[in-house]
Order: structure tokens, then C-alpha cells, then sequence
């Protein structure tokens, strides 16, 4: 997501709700718990769908994103798992660091799963995280792969090692913004877009997500109340992504590859060379009509797919 200055996708709305399918109201009223555990001196907040004791399912959101980005998808699962979302430190609902690490994302993702309950069937959990959350996900498998079931990697472009130097100099060298206010609330709401910029057909799923991701600062004397997005805009400056490749190639648990067809960046030389590290037999499942953020192109297909690789694989 992003907070640029032009009209965003739900700009001509000014502000008001677009209406939505019954399905999707049903799924954002299924009952679900909110949860906050500390994780290295950090609140970390997770919601979570279905009865302790089912098979895991443990989803992971992208960057800049948060947990509500699943509560779409996640009942869909509850009646056969017990899933959870959860956000990242920095992001969403959980605690600002100081700084930030894969090496704490990882202890943030078994931390979660295991006060949740994921590890309490008699089946290993799932592990699933999109986008950047694809990345942490690899490295719990290729740390702690032998305590999963298997774990499901949703269109994040692993790059080569030379094109992640490249691209990690140059997001080294970019000064963080600082939060940008908006008041009123609509303000925000009409700049709203996904990143890298998309379309959406489904406003309904991009106006949830937006007004979930903004969050009410009250007023000071220096400043009168408004809204900022819910991300630590430092997040980046002293992150290592570590090596996404040895973790996939050194994965100890079964591995499915998944991306949008339409996706710009999961293009096919990279769905080639993450199929050339992925451990033998691993899944490679392409969902057609969707871009980069697969769940909200393609809600229902992507639960179909999801449903099938968790019925028939490993």
C-alpha cells in the first residue's frame, strides 16, 4: 500500500463504503478471536478463526500490510483449521522496534503460532505468507521446517542474489518519510492504492483493507486530530533480507510455489529460478486473472486452490 498524492483506487468513492457481496460480509462477521503476545518486547497482535486442536493454518501479510488483509479469507478454512493472521512488528496493530530483523520475524511467526494453538493437533501446522511475508515463511521452513506440515509461498519474487544487492543499496540509500497526516479520515481513504500499483475490480476488498489500515491520532496543541497509515516508516533502514534463496533451497518441509498470472513481479524468470531451488515435487500453481495481491484479485479462486493443496498435498 501507499500513501502517494494522487487519486487512488477509491478516490470517485469520496469516501463512502462501496457495497459488498454476501459472501464477503459473512466472512468479515465470522466469529474470531483478537489477541495480542509479546514476542521479544514487542506486542504483536493476531486474529484467529476455528477451534484449538484443527490443523494450522498460519498467514502471513506483505509489506506495509496487516492481519485484516486475511480476515476475508481466513474463515473460508475455520470449519477443518484453526487459522491465524497475524501482523508483523512494525506494521498493523503490533509494537514499533527500535529496529527490525528476519531473525525476529521468524521468532515472531513460531511465537504466534504456538500461543494460538497451532502446534496443538496432532498434524504440524501450515505455514503461508505473501508477498514479503514469503520471505520469513522460507525461513522458517529452512530453520524450523521439520515442526511444519508444509509451507505455501504466495507470489513473492525471489530475486537472484545479484538483483537482491542491487535493489537492497538502493533501498538503503532512500530516506524514510514520516507519516503523512490526513484529515479528514476520506482524505486518506481516496489515496488509498496498492503497491506495485494495480486496478482492482473488488472495491468492496480495498476499502476494507483501507480503512483498516489507518489509524486515529488525537490532537495536540501543535496539531489537530487526523489519521496516519499504521506502518513504521523505519522499518527498512537497518533490515536484511538474509538469503532467500538458501532458505528455499534448504527448506525441511514440502514447499508450494504460488502466483498470480498477471502478476508483475513474479514474472516467469523468477517463477523458473524459485522452481529450480524449491525442494523436488514442490507445487507450482499459478491462479489465472490475478496481479500481485492474489487473495484480493481472485478471493474465491485462491480459497479454491488453497483448499485443494490442503486436501491433496503434502
Amino acid at each position: 500500500m501507499s500513501q502517494t498524492h494522487g487519486g487512488g483506487l477509491l478516490a470517485a468513492l469520496n469516501g463512502a463504503a462501496p457495497p459488498a457481496p454476501r459472501w464477503f460480509a459473512e466472512a468479515l462477521g465470522a466469529p474470531h478471536e483478537t489477541n495480542l503476545h509479546t514476542v521479544a518486547g514487542a506486542r504483536i497482535e493476531s486474529l484467529a478463526w476455528g477451534e484449538r486442536g484443527r490443523p494450522g493454518l498460519l498467514l502471513m501479510h506483505g509489506n506495509g500490510a496487516h492481519a485484516r488483509w486475511w480476515s476475508f479469507i481466513a474463515p473460508f478454512f475455520a470449519s477443518t483449521h484453526r487459522v491465524v493472521a497475524f501482523s508483523w512488528s512494525g506494521m498493523g496493530g503490533s509494537d514499533w522496534r527500535p529496529s527490525y530483523s528476519l531473525d525476529l520475524y521468524v521468532e515472531e511467526a513460531f511465537a504466534v503460532a504456538q500461543a494460538e494453538g497451532l502446534f496443538d493437533a496432532p498434524t504440524p501446522p501450515v505455514f503461508l505468507g505473501h508477498s514479503f511475508g514469503g520471505f520469513p515463511t522460507m525461513a522458517c521452513a529452512a530453520r524450523g521446517g521439520e515442526r511444519l506440515r508444509a509451507a505455501v509461498i504466495l507470489d513473492s519474487p525471489l530475486r537472484t542474489p545479484e538483483q537482491r544487492k542491487v535493489r537492497e543499496a538502493a533501498r538503503q540509500r532512500a530516506e524514510p518519510k514520516p507519516p503523512r497526516p490526513y484529515a479528514p479520515l476520506e482524505d486518506a481513504l481516496m489515496r488509498f492504492r496498492f503497491m506495485p500499483v494495480q486496478p482492482c475490480e473488488h472495491l468492496y476488498i480495498a476499502d476494507h483493507i483501507a480503512r483498516t489500515s489507518i489509524k486515529r491520532v488525537e490532537a495536540t496543541p501543535e496539531r489537530d486530530e487526523h489519521w496516519t497509515w499504521r506502518f513504521d516508516p523505519h522499518l527498512w533502514r537497518d533490515y536484511r533480507m538474509g538469503n532467500p534463496s538458501a532458505d528455499l533451497a534448504g527448506a525441511k518441509c514440502p514447499v508450494a510455489i504460488v502466483w498470480g498470472d498477471r502478476s508483475s513481479l513474479v514474472t516467469p524468470a523468477v517463477r523458473e529460478y524459485m522452481a529450480s531451488l524449491a525442494p523436488a515435487g514442490a507445487p507450482l500453481v499459478e491462479i489465472p486473472y490475478a496481479d500481485h495481491h492474489v487473495m484480493i484479485d481472485q478471493p474465491l479462486a485462491f480459497v479454491a486452490a488453497l483448499r485443494g493443496l490442503l486436501a491433496g498435498w503434502p
